[in-house]
């Protein structure tokens, strides 16, 4: 099998692959595999809904070792409010802002265009790998490959917001009503804002646009954490909260 079809037949089955079977060791060709496991979801009934900004923070970009972000194509099928841990392989967690886009996002758009587009809601993002024991040892090209290794993502009510309301705020995660992470939205390439940008130029450069109807998932607050059965709550300053329970 080709590496679009190993990496689909593992989406559908949930039944993860070893390390290093795709054999892809280009960038452009890691997008190009992405964009061809997208087409087979569409073809089975599936909808491109938004996307997801991994490496946003240098953290995150030197465990992969990248100097750059990365993006993720996400269908309907990604969009929950609950979550079971028997959907997926070995799910993780971070707290990230959702963008709703309203406006058609071009890449010329500063951030203040781009809050004045889009409405944004308190989130939390789901990574997931179609491979075995995927994180922190993957490399790469086959999280591109992988759809920047999509999970899922659960997000509150989406307001307008200008751009000194997400500049430099607090995120806080709780786990059974402790807290147990804490991040800021400077981790987000200095604004949540600025990645999205970022996105709207990199999806350009592959002759894609950020429509109206789309979501973005903006990027981590935190280094991922275990997503175990029980309640969360992930709140941010200025935004709200989103609170979503995870059963076995």
């Amino acid at each position: 099998m080709s590496a679009t079809e190993k990496l689909y037949d593992a989406y559908i089955n949930n039944k993860p692959l070893k390390r290093g079977v795709i054999g892809i060791t280009d960038l452009e060709k890691a997008y190009e595999v992405q964009d061809e496991v997208l087409n087979l979801k569409i073809e089975n009934g599936e909808e491109l809904s938004g996307y997801k900004i991994s490496l946003t923070s240098k953290e995150t970009q030197d465990i992969f070792k990248s100097d750059q972000p990365l993006y993720g194509a996400m269908t309907n099928r990604t969009i929950l409010e609950s979550i079971s841990l028997s959907d997926f392989n070995i799910p993780l967690l971070e707290m990230e802002l959702i963008f709703i886009v309203d406006e058609i996002v071009f890449p010329e758009d500063n951030e203040e265009d781009i809050l004045r587009k889009c409405r944004v809601a308190p989130g939390a993002e789901v990574p997931d790998g179609r491979y075995e024991d995927w994180f922190p040892n993957i490399d790469l090209y086959e999280v591109v490959s992988d759809g920047a290794v999509n999970g899922a993502v659960i997000f509150g009510e989406p307001r307008k917001f200008e751009y000194k309301d997400l500049d430099d705020i607090k995120g806080t995660l709780s786990f059974n009503g402790e807290v147990i992470k804490e991040g800021r939205s400077t981790e987000v390439l200095g604004h949540p804002a600025k990645a999205v940008k970022w996105l709207a130029k990199a999806l350009s450069e592959r002759s894609r646009t950020l429509n109206a109807g789309l979501f973005v998932s903006a990027g981590t607050f935190n280094i991922p954490v275990e997503l175990k059965a029980g309640n969360y709550t992930v709140e941010y300053e200025n935004i709200g909260k989103v609170e979503f329970e995870v059963t076995e």
